[in-house]
């Protein structure tokens, strides 16, 4: 009985040893701050995903919000961020945001002929915590798109390659034959 006692102290005192250890190390780390990169194309096909004919747009525009999940109070809001020539774009953000729910989203597009958001990809879930489990401050969110007012010729052929059929509703009959 005495033996089960020492060991249940020793248990618990490895235990509370272990979480002041992870408090300081997380205080000796000073503010978290983290680096959210993506990239946002333009859907050429109109089939809400990247095919090799997509293309980078440069000069769209996204912005990073943060919600409480809780009471979805807003407790992050970034500027507004312009993509690079390569549709590529970088937003800072400090602070940890564990208790939210972080998402990148397409603000408008640089391309009036591609300017309707994908329903799938106009925004992106990022974590921004470095209570996750992830090692680094550098997240990737999902590639961001928006959709050409009509599909281009090329899509026919790619599409094709890639055995998606059921173009008949974005290219019109012609593509199912």
């Amino acid at each position: 009985m005495a033996k089960s006692i020492i060991i249940a102290l020793v248990s618990l005192a490895i235990c509370v040893s272990s979480s002041l250890s992870f408090a300081h190390a997380k205080a000796a780390a000073g503010p978290s701050k983290f680096t959210v990169v993506g990239h946002v194309y333009c859907d050429t096909c109109r089939v809400e995903f990247e095919t090799k004919i997509s293309q980078p747009i440069s000069g769209a525009v996204v912005k990073l919000e943060c919600r409480n999940r809780t009471d979805g109070a807003v407790t992050y809001k970034s500027p507004e961020v312009t993509t690079s020539a390569k549709g590529e774009y970088s937003i800072v953000v400090e602070g940890d945001y564990e208790d939210s729910d972080c998402d990148v989203m397409l603000v408008k597009s640089s391309k009036p002929d591609c300017s309707d958001p994908t329903e799938g990809w106009r925004k992106a879930r990022v974590v921004l915590t470095s209570l996750d489990g992830i090692s680094g401050d550098v997240r990737f969110a999902n590639n961001l798109g928006f959709k050409r007012k009509e599909a281009i010729p090329e899509c026919k052929q790619v599409l094709t390659e890639m055995g998606y059929f059921e173009l008949q509703e974005e290219l019109g009959h012609e593509a199912a034959a």
